[in-house]
């Protein structure tokens, strides 16, 4: 059985006991959080396919812990022009195990 979520503007396809990295989310480490925007719900056999959520439908995650991704540099350059930008972003990300998929 598998799923598919909307979480953090991005689709994840996510199975039961599965560990994902999504987009910070405000909860605390070792919490149960519920997330209702699935769009897909499939168990081998049968599709349900929401518009564009299925109503009813649930996925139940367990909140591991949080952690910064990988540090991306931002170059910006003007040639001839004596100037250079040099910044960089950190991503945070919320670990997430799988419990549980409802239809």
């Amino acid at each position: 059985m598998y799923a598919v979520i909307f979480c953090g503007g991005k689709q994840h396809k996510v199975s039961e006991g599965d560990v994902l990295s999504v987009e910070l989310l405000n909860a605390e480490a070792g919490s149960d959080i519920e997330l209702d925007k699935v769009l897909l719900v499939s168990d081998g056999t049968n599709i349900k396919v929401g518009a564009p959520y299925i109503d009813g439908a649930k996925v139940t995650a367990k909140v591991l812990g949080a952690h910064g991704g990988e540090k991306i540099k931002i170059v910006k350059f003007r040639r001839r022009k004596h100037h250079q930008k040099v910044t960089g972003h950190r991503q945070w990300f919320t670990d997430l195990q799988i419990t549980g998929i409802n239809q």
